[in-house]
């Protein structure tokens, strides 16, 4: 019988799924009290880690740029009730200097991110599964809007990046693991449905 003081959900997405309004909803409900969000993203491995396909372009869309030893460290001290410290991922933005992030432990950590799912070990410490999906053509379109915009991409650079290393890693680490969620958000249409849905387990959850 497992005697963690928390109840760990794990959070998985395509690129552009609604991961983010999702969290951003969440954290609009639960305070950091009684749900402890951690993001995925602050364990990227360094840039000379990461994986570069055949022309020698950094692929940040496969698990290997993870450093999945570090966060089920991490997650093991939040589930014994102890805190975590980590420094912030600045998405290798030399203007932007790294925050020291604390998380709390909580009634409820939740781990968000592409590839939550992806590491049979991570995978087998969670309590409940959560998977949002959403059409392709839907996720290219916020893709292609967030990566212009807030990361000064062009349209050629984000098409590259989508046809040789977002979609084969969603083919290939992401969509396999829908079938064995506990509970699908659906980002397309139905959104606030779900939301409901998952606002009312969590609070089953934490009462």
């Amino acid at each position: 019988m497992k005697k963690n003081t928390s109840f760990l959900v794990g959070l998985a997405g395509g690129s552009a799924s609604g991961k983010t309004t999702f969290i951003r909803q969440i954290s609009k409900e639960f305070g950091d009290n009684q749900v402890c969000v951690i993001s995925q993203d602050h364990y990227y491995k360094g840039l000379s880690e990461q994986l570069r396909d055949k022309n020698g372009i950094v692929n940040f869309d496969h698990p290997t740029g993870i450093d999945f030893k570090r966060i089920k460290k991490d997650i093991r001290k939040l589930l014994k009730g102890k805190p975590v410290q980590i420094v912030e991922y600045t998405f290798n933005n030399p203007d932007v200097f790294p925050k020291q992030i604390t998380y709390q432990p909580a009634p409820i950590i939740l781990l968000e991110g592409l590839f939550v799912f992806a590491n049979k070990g991570l995978n087998s410490m969670y309590d409940y599964r959560l998977y949002i999906d959403a059409d392709e053509d839907v996720t290219l379109d916020r893709r292609i809007k967030r990566d212009t915009t807030e990361r000064g991409m062009t349209l050629d650079e984000v098409m590259y990046q989508w046809d040789n290393h977002v979609k084969p890693a969603y083919d290939q680490f992401l969509k396999p693991h829908i079938k064995d969620s506990d509970y699908v958000i659906q980002n397309t249409d139905n959104f606030e449905d779900c939301l409901v849905h998952v606002i009312a387990k969590f609070r089953d959850v934490i009462e």
